[in-house]
């Protein structure tokens, strides 16, 4: 949390393998518990506390890149107290948070939370990287102009990032869902990859040395590895795929990233919860230098 001094202590109850100090960490973890513009099946703002709870089911070693959590320091500030009644306040509490880190010369990974909440750490990260770029990984386009008459919505949030950064710096993958109008916006505005991980390799060719903020919304996986979210979308990605994904991404200068969409009470089996807290440890890893 943020102390009145402008410190952070780290969260009592941590994720695994994130018990370092913030002075000794390079890599800064916090929750944003926000769901209140959900437009299908709430509760991902329980999804930072179920996952720290949750994460001591796993080992800090990765099998998968050979590499223990244990050999690198990673801070948890916890979950932020975020205002639900008003989704601009709560984007400014973000803000502020994700200020402190970047200004420090730390990285930013945020737990959603509903995907709005990536505006509020994207906002304060392309203060200090005017010229960043956003990769988005995700079974929607997000790129409404409005919701409902709500412009403030985890599905226009991509597009109110455009608002800020304009033409051909957001590039898409798996998405598989949205309206045509979204689909159609987005031929001209962004690089929107439909379906599937194809062309990532070109993307990151090209972004190399790139600032890169990094959002991934967990629904980009097939609901039958992953249907504890709220908005579900059959054909999605499998985890291998995703894993690897995230692997290729990482490799690039990324100055801000969040993992978003689990809704933990969606599945009472408990098993999309270890699969967001297996990809919150490949992603961690990846990001170790």
């Amino acid at each position: 949390m943020l102390n009145k001094d402008n410190t952070l202590s780290r969260n009592v109850e941590t994720f695994l393998g994130c018990e370092n100090e913030y002075e000794e960490s390079k890599i800064v973890l916090f929750g944003a518990p926000f769901d209140s513009t959900t437009s299908f099946r709430p509760g991902t703002r329980f999804a930072s506390r179920t996952m720290r709870a949750e994460s001591y089911g796993l080992e800090t070693y990765s099998p998968y890149l050979d590499k223990d959590m244990e050999d690198y320091c990673y801070f948890d500030g916890g979950d932020l107290e975020l205002c639900f009644g008003s989704s601009e306040i709560a984007l400014n509490q973000i803000e502020t948070f994700s200020d402190k880190i970047v200004s420090d010369g730390k990285l930013p990974l945020m737990i959603g939370g509903e995907h709005l909440v990536t505006l509020g750490s994207f906002r304060s990260v392309l203060k200090k990287y005017p010229d960043v770029h956003i990769i988005h990984f995700d079974a929607h386009t997000d790129l409404r102009e409005e919701y409902l008459g709500v412009k403030l919505s985890h599905a226009s949030v991509i597009r109110r990032i455009w608002d800020l950064i304009g033409d051909h710096r957001i590039h898409q993958f798996g998405i598989r869902s949205g309206e045509r109008e979204e689909f159609q916006w987005a031929k001209t505005h962004t690089h929107l990859h439909p379906f599937t991980f194809n062309g990532l390799d070109e993307t990151i060719a090209k972004l190399k040395d790139t600032p890169i903020y990094f959002t991934i919304d967990l629904d980009v996986l097939d609901p039958s590895i992953f249907p504890g979210t709220g908005t579900p979308e059959a054909g999605g990605v499998s985890f291998m795929e995703l894993l690897s994904a995230i692997r290729k991404v990482c490799q690039l200068n990324i100055v801000g990233c969040d993992l978003n969409e689990l809704s933990p009470m969606l599945d009472a089996s408990g098993a999309s919860t270890a699969v967001a807290c297996k990809v919150l440890r490949e992603f961690l890893l990846s990001l170790s230098k």
